[in-house]
């Protein structure tokens, strides 16, 4: 339901249990006039059925209020009348059926009567006994619906942020329309996930290496030695131009749609120049564009082919394949991160490395066990030593952004309790964001005793180029200043923390998936979309990022940094008047297990708030997030021993 226009000093309210959020709006942005608020199909359906008549002071008010409620339900002028009686029917004709029947059904979601039907008589042509296999009691209905709430995995602590849309309500018998059976179709996007909010990688896997043609043949075999030690059943490997990427990756993603089984990973390797792979992005956006692998882990790792490329691809393939060998019950980012370790580049006094994108719900395990069995051992020991002083600036503009106090309240207390000295500046202007920084960094540098982690919170609005606006409006480029903190010579080598509460533009993401479909399926309980930009991992090899004069400091490829932005590149982060999404998801979630390693910590962040649906001030329709996590760390990074 969307929110009426509110000041920005006031509160938004809530509707019947469905969050109302505030948008990072941009003073680049133009706000678009808001519609008057015509409420929620679903919300207006319950209140419907659920409307007392003592809720109305007498038989007119009630009538009125019974008659607006269907109206924002039915939608009769956007909706034939056909359209209308087939609801009506399909929710009147699923409410009757005998109770288990009911259930199997449902199970299958029948998108109009003459589907509900046909499934009914097909389960009545079945041997009575093996309705007894398929069909859910009326006592073991509480059970499969226990069962459902969990198929993402268990939430990570008693007490964590949830804010899920208005559930569905009993309207037979007390009986509640379960979820869609557990891989009953390939739309069921949560389905992938195992015990413990790892990926379930059963089914099969695919691969697919692009190489530019001066790729060497030593290099393009052990590639695939990589895949196969990775358990890729299914690789294929074409030679093309850069022009030719985009062309040969649409073919591969036409052929998963066309194959129409279940895919359990797709992994996808570009051997180009560095300057040939800038345009990475959109390679990305086109496999994330394959139905088949809604939901389902992507990996993408880019490899230069240019002369005297650091790491040589050669030796970082040889290090994935003998680590991912040795090591089958680590995760891809434990992985990596030692991979890292190993490739590191020193120079001019500072180490760069590798960098990965992820917007990961999950642990990716990809050797051949059981991601969900008994690890023998744990994943890598090294972490960095905070056994010295650990400081943090929190830079938050709370002017006309609802909910920014709450944010800062709740970091800064986090910040205290994992020991970091903490500055705070509220209503920076765009000069000051510059100027609190090198001091920042300045303070460090001055320092007597060692500094064994920065932490840097950056909340405000932000531009259409993922630019930071101060509080007089003026704009600032991130990378500034992220490059002034690379400067400083105590945090050579240790861990530098960017967290970035702002719009990175204005794209509202509808997600994919089952909730993209009509509405009216959602009385189903199926279940939720997927944020089209989740369950992808961005590997970048070159630390010379396409530069011949090498990396630049503060270059997104320099190591042994972390940076969590709150929205995907290109889209709105979102919040509301108890805070934003990101920020008081990573708050619970640190706090409850502060003693893990921060990856893995910001991983399951950002499963947390990809199962949130959200609205905006501006758009009837659910929209989705997901985080985007960037990490050059090259050991563990654990806040509390």
């Amino acid at each position: 339901m969307a929110a009426p226009p509110e000041p920005q000093d006031q509160a938004p309210e809530e509707g019947e249990g469905l969050l109302i959020v505030k948008v990072e709006d941009s003073s680049w942005e133009q706000d678009p006039a808001q519609p008057e608020d015509h409420g929620d199909p679903e919300v207006c359906r319950q209140r419907f059925r659920q409307f007392c008549y003592g809720d109305a002071g007498g038989p007119h008010e009630a009538f009125s209020q019974l008659w607006e409620l269907c109206c924002r339900w039915l939608r009769p002028e956007l909706r034939t009348k056909e359209q209308i009686l087939e609801l009506l029917v399909l929710e009147q004709f699923l409410s009757v059926l005998p109770l288990g029947v009911q259930d199997w059904v449902c199970q299958r979601c029948p998108g109009s009567g003459e589907e509900a039907v046909a499934l009914v008589e097909d389960l009545q042509k079945q041997p009575v006994k093996a309705w007894s296999q398929d069909v859910p009691s009326e006592r073991a209905e509480p059970e499969a619906a226990v069962q459902g709430s969990q198929a993402q995995g268990p939430p990570w602590r008693a007490g964590t942020r949830s804010r899920p849309p208005v559930p569905w309500e009993p309207h037979s018998r007390g009986a509640q329309l379960p979820a869609l059976k557990q891989g009953s179709t390939r739309e069921t996007t949560d389905t992938c996930f195992a015990s413990g909010g790892k990926y379930s990688v059963k089914d099969p896997r695919v691969a697919l290496a692009l190489c530019s043609p001066e790729v060497s043949a030593s290099t393009a075999a052990l590639l695939e030695g990589v895949f196969q030690t990775l358990g890729f059943e299914s690789c294929r490997r074409q030679e093309a131009s850069i022009q030719g990427f985009r062309g040969e990756l649409t073919r591969f993603r036409e052929q998963l749609d066309a194959h129409g089984g279940s895919v359990g990973c797709a992994f996808v390797a570009l051997v180009a120049r560095p300057w040939q792979l800038r345009q990475s992005q959109q390679l990305v956006r086109e496999l994330s564009r394959c139905k088949a692998l809604w939901g389902r882990p992507k990996v993408f790792l880019l490899l230069s082919s240019a002369p005297g490329a650091v790491p040589e691809p050669g030796a970082f393939l040889a290090s994935l394949g003998e680590l991912c060998g040795r090591r089958p019950h680590w995760s891809l980012l434990q992985l990596l991160t030692e991979v890292f370790s190993r490739t590191a580049e020193e120079s001019a006094g500072a180490a760069y490395c590798p960098v990965l994108r992820s917007s990961l719900r999950g642990a990716l395990c990809l050797g051949n066990v059981e991601p969900w069995g008994p690890e023998p051992e744990p994943g890598p020991s090294a972490q960095y030593d905070l056994s010295g002083a650990r400081a943090a600036l929190l830079l938050a503009v709370t002017q006309g952004r609802l909910g920014a106090q709450h944010d800062v309240e709740a970091l800064g207390g986090l910040c205290q309790a994992l020991g970091f000295e903490t500055t705070l500046r509220t209503d920076p202007t765009a000069q000051t964001f510059q100027e609190e920084m090198a001091q920042f960094r300045k303070r460090l540098d001055a320092h007597r005793g060692p500094v064994s982690c920065a932490l840097v919170a950056l909340m405000a609005h932000g531009g259409p180029q993922g630019q930071l606006l101060g509080a007089d409006g003026q704009e600032r480029q991130l990378e500034v200043l992220v490059q002034e903190l690379s400067h400083c010579g105590a945090l050579r080598g240790r861990p530098k923390i960017f967290l970035l509460q702002a719009c990175r533009g204005g794209h509202r993401d509808a997600g994919v998936g089952p909730a993209a479909l009509p509405w009216f399926r959602r009385w189903l309980r199926a279940p939720p979309a997927t944020p089209s930009q989740a369950d992808v991992l961005h590997v970048c090899t070159d630390v010379q990022g396409g530069s011949s004069r090498g990396p630049t400091p503060g270059s997104p490829n320099q190591a042994d940094v972390l940076m969590v932005y709150a929205a995907a590149e290109g889209c709105v982060a979102y919040r509301d008047e108890k805070g934003s999404d990101f920020i008081q998801t990573l708050v619970e979630v640190l706090r409850a297990d502060p003693k893990a390693d921060l990856l893995e910590l910001m991983t399951e962040v950002n499963r947390q708030v990809c199962e949130l649906d959200v609205l905006g001030p501006d758009c009837d329709d659910r929209r989705k997030a997901c985080l985007e996590i960037r990490s050059s760390l090259r050991r563990r990074l654990c806040l509390q021993v």
